[in-house]
């Protein structure tokens, strides 16, 4: 077998999932040139929830991020995580916006963009992929892990032959749960690399505590690169930890060759702002913490917290075991989504409403009516008809690929902006995130406005 190459997430994933997205670019800037000299395969670096979290909490520019560790990292090539027809938001956005945006963070220094849906459907990913090859970039094209009647390995090998069809450069078994334990993960790997000859990438979390143990057993299936997080914003809800990684395959013959030296290095830098925001109470010890129920309700530790947290500011907190138990029962019935992004939350704020109001399905989120219409695409497995008709009744659903009942959004946009935006990359934050990115350039046009009056 080849050497096992290494994603290192620490930049994106590693604090999203530890840190709420809190890392700003000041601190990434000393260890950037470090990190460029490790050898890994790439650094995720940007998408997710970055994008929303510079402009909302740390009153940065996402583009401008991007281009600072461009101009740092000048030998290994950046990743980033795409929604899909989502983009980094919870909706579908247009198609002009898609090809915009995709085209101008391959322009801002992005070479390989990590696509996936949160359900898997491949109508809401192709253009992504397709965009991606066309501004000359490597497209990465990502499972949605989860169990279910309907997931088998049939499943997810057909979803394999579809990515390649549509064009895909590698494949991404996308664990965003934690929930792959070993075994799974060995047969999964082994299966799928039976049907393509596209790299295999695995990305899993150490959440349900199966992560590092997952990753030896999809190295030894085979797996071609797996993406691990330093440790200091490693483990817990996060990524395996770098280091641990590297050593453990040290002097065999998947041994990743990377520089154990300067990881300590980076490591101890790492540590000391970890540490910060531990003082601080950003980092909540309970993320690094190892939480089972993940592999028995399936989960992800995000949820949990945030499933918690509603729970606690509805003073409903004795309600949380019945809730866990709540989420698969309507995840059945919506045809067993995947519990990523939008859907985790969506099947979540369900579970909330069906347990504390007595009666199942007598509240409904205004998100779940939109999905049992197919407006966020379709369904991986049979909804359940009686619940579907009980919320939308006879309304009319789609059958179509969702964004193509959309109008264009940018020209719209501009002009909504009026001068706030100088660039199009402006009018794309306004257009993913509209009230964040509006507050931001108006603080930039105030600040801009102060320099010119101090000048004259």
């Amino acid at each position: 077998m080849n050497k096992l190459k290494i994603t290192d997430t620490t930049l994106r994933d590693g604090h999203q999932s530890l840190i709420a997205t809190r890392l700003k670019t000041e601190e990434m800037i000393p260890i950037l040139e470090k990190m460029d000299k490790v050898g890994f395969h790439a650094l995720e670096v940007w998408g997710g929830a970055t994008f929303d979290s510079c402009l909302r909490y740390l009153d940065e520019d996402p583009w401008e991020r991007l281009r600072t560790i461009r101009k740092h990292v000048k030998n290994t090539k950046l990743q980033m995580l795409l929604r899909g027809q989502n983009i980094l938001g919870y909706r579908h956005y247009a198609d002009d916006v898609l090809e915009e945006f995709i085209k101008r963070a391959i322009e801002n220094g992005i070479d390989i963009i990590r696509v996936f849906d949160a359900l898997n459907d491949v109508r809401n990913m192709e253009k992504s992929i397709r965009l991606t090859k066309k501004y000359g970039a490597e497209c990465q094209a990502a499972i949605s892990y989860t169990k279910s009647p309907v997931h088998t390995l049939e499943y997810y090998t057909d979803l394999v032959k579809q990515f390649e069809k549509v064009g895909a450069d590698s494949i991404c078994i996308k664990d965003m749960s934690g929930i792959l334990v070993p075994y799974e993960a060995y047969k999964y790997v082994k299966a799928i690399k039976e049907v393509t000859d596209l790299p295999i990438e695995l990305h899993n979390h150490c959440t349900g505590g199966t992560g590092e143990m997952s990753l030896l057993k999809a190295a030894e299936a085979g797996i071609d690169i797996v993406d691990t997080a330093m440790s200091p914003f490693g483990s817990g809800t996060s990524q395996p930890p770098t280091e641990t990684i590297v050593s453990v395959f040290k002097d065999t013959e998947r041994d990743t060759g990377l520089d154990l030296d300067i990881l300590e290095d980076i490591a101890l830098y790492l540590k000391d702002i970890r540490d910060r925001y531990l003082e601080e109470g950003i980092l909540n010890p309970k993320v690094l913490m190892t939480e089972p129920k993940t592999l028995i309700y399936q989960i992800p530790g995000g949820m949990l917290s945030n499933l918690l947290s509603q729970l606690k500011s509805l003073n409903a907190e004795d309600k949380f075991e019945e809730v866990l138990n709540e989420v698969p029962r309507v995840r059945a019935d919506l045809g067993y989504p995947p519990l990523v992004t939008p859907m985790s939350q969506m099947v979540g704020a369900q579970a909330v409403f069906n347990v504390l109001n007595k009666k199942r399905y007598s509240a409904v989120p205004t998100e779940i009516k939109k999905y049992l219409k197919g407006q966020y695409g379709r369904a991986p497995g049979k909804i359940n008809e009686e619940i579907k008709n009980k919320i939308i009744g006879n309304e009319e659903t789609i059958n179509v690929r969702p964004a193509e009942l959309l109008e264009d959004e940018l020209p719209k946009a501009k002009i909504e902006l009026g001068d706030l935006w100088n660039t199009m990359e402006d009018v794309l934050s306004y257009t993913l995130f509209p009230q964040s990115a509006k507050e931001f350039l108006e603080r930039r046009k105030f600040d801009e406005y102060e320099k010119a009056e101090a000048i004259i």
